[in-house]
């Protein structure tokens, strides 16, 4: 059975006693599970968070990036150990939250490029950093979902061939694939064709508009996407991922600068479309 979540970056990136009226909030909408932002935080921050999660009834999968510090795919094994120590502190804090996904464009680091196109050392040094990141996580029981990105925010992995081409490199279990519509309307010929490559290792998906905004408000074709994950026969996770300038330091961060829609509205208004689109596709 699909699930459907609420990823509270459209509120904050942080995670404190504040967020817990949105997570319950989120719960009486009728939300299965919550979507937080892994940060470098005390591991004890996500314990207690995770704590009041399971409280409500609701489940949590988590989401971080990396910066270029920590770059899986860097030249120097000193980097790229630097982006595992990284990824295993985020293991350690999902656990804590009790989340049982990671997603996120941790193949390698965010909005840093180079000036050339995506080599083959370069899809094999990810995976190598992520087969050593699956089996640390096979340890928490967590599942890690590389996340394919727009152009303007990565090079590596901008579609769903390229994602699955990586997670087969990986070659680990507890690393599988997931499939954001917001990137998907940038990048791929068709939802339909990028959502038949990428199931085989489909795990994940964010319900996002095209402006970030309320799903269902804007023109990404949610039709062709839930008649083919219903095709697909998926059965996971359906989370909206939306931002607004609430946390200006992750907007700023993630070049939001503006309001797309009310956070509420989304959440409430974004609900509502799920369930209408899972009730017409019989997902």
């Amino acid at each position: 059975m699909n699930k459907i979540g609420f990823n509270v970056l459209a509120w904050t990136a942080g995670i404190s006693e504040s967020l817990y009226p949105i997570i319950e909030r989120l719960k009486t909408i009728g939300y299965d599970g919550v979507e937080l932002f892994i940060s470098n935080q005390d591991v004890e921050v996500f314990r207690q968070a995770g704590d009041f999660i399971r409280s409500t009834g609701l489940e949590a999968t988590s989401v971080f990036v990396l910066g270029k510090d920590e770059n899986p795919i860097d030249p120097s094994p000193a980097v790229r150990a630097r982006a595992l120590d990284a990824i295993k502190r985020k293991i350690d804090r999902a656990q804590a939250l009790n989340a049982s996904l990671i997603v996120g464009p941790f193949h390698s680091a965010h909005t840093v490029f180079a000036n050339h196109a995506p080599e083959e050392d370069e899809y094999k040094l990810a995976a190598e950093v992520l087969h050593a990141a699956g089996a640390y996580a096979a340890q928490a029981d967590i599942t890690l979902c590389p996340e394919a990105l727009n152009r303007f925010e990565c090079y590596l992995c901008n579609t769903m061939e390229q994602l699955l081409k990586l997670v087969r490199l990986a070659d680990h279990p507890n690393v599988q694939g997931m499939f954001d519509s917001h990137h998907a309307n940038v990048e791929e010929k068709s939802f339909a064709g990028a959502i038949e490559t990428i199931s085989p290792v489909l795990r994940h998906v964010h319900i996002s508009e095209n402006d970030r905004g309320t799903p269902g408000e804007g023109h990404v074709n949610f039709d062709e996407i839930f008649a083919s994950l219903a095709q697909q026969q998926y059965k996971g996770w359906l989370t909206i991922e939306a931002f607004s300038r609430n946390d200006p330091d992750f907007a700023n961060a993630i070049g939001v600068w503006r309001e797309f829609s009310k956070p509420w509205d989304i959440a409430e208004k974004g609900y509502a479309f799920i369930q209408s689109k899972i009730a017409q596709y019989h997902l």
